[in-house]
């Protein structure tokens, strides 16, 4: 009924930049808050930053002042802005997004994660 579709994700070297994008399409009614995860091989799944429907964001230290969160509400998108990219950057990136659906009862809030995208970050 819903995907979210991530792109840009790759190999860039040591302080280069990134764009990584998330569509989401399907039976949309609204969409609240959208969030960007990452989860390095052998690490537990972080929150990097997470942007509300109206703009208010916030970010994990340690990508503050480096990743800037963005979204398109027309789009139904969400955007994570990467520069100054570090190898401890290195992981899979997943879109999160909680999507209103309309139901049988009114409308219903439900957690969807995109597929995730690789970044690597190295020489």
């Amino acid at each position: 009924q819903v995907q979210l579709v991530e792109s840009g994700g790759g190999l860039v070297e040591p302080g280069g930049s990134l764009r990584l994008s998330c569509a989401a399409s399907g039976s949309i009614f609204s969409i609240g808050a959208m969030a960007w995860y990452r989860q390095a091989p052998g690490k537990q799944r972080e929150l990097v930053a997470a942007i509300t429907s109206g703009g208010s964001t916030n970010y994990v230290d340690s990508v503050k002042g480096r990743f800037t969160i963005s979204r398109d509400n027309a789009k139904n998108t969400v955007y994570l802005q990467m520069n100054s990219l570090k190898p401890e950057d290195t992981a899979v990136y997943l879109c999160n997004a909680r999507i209103i659906m309309r139901s049988s009862t009114g409308l219903r809030e439900y957690d969807y994660w995109g597929q995730g995208t690789q970044v690597t970050v190295s020489s």
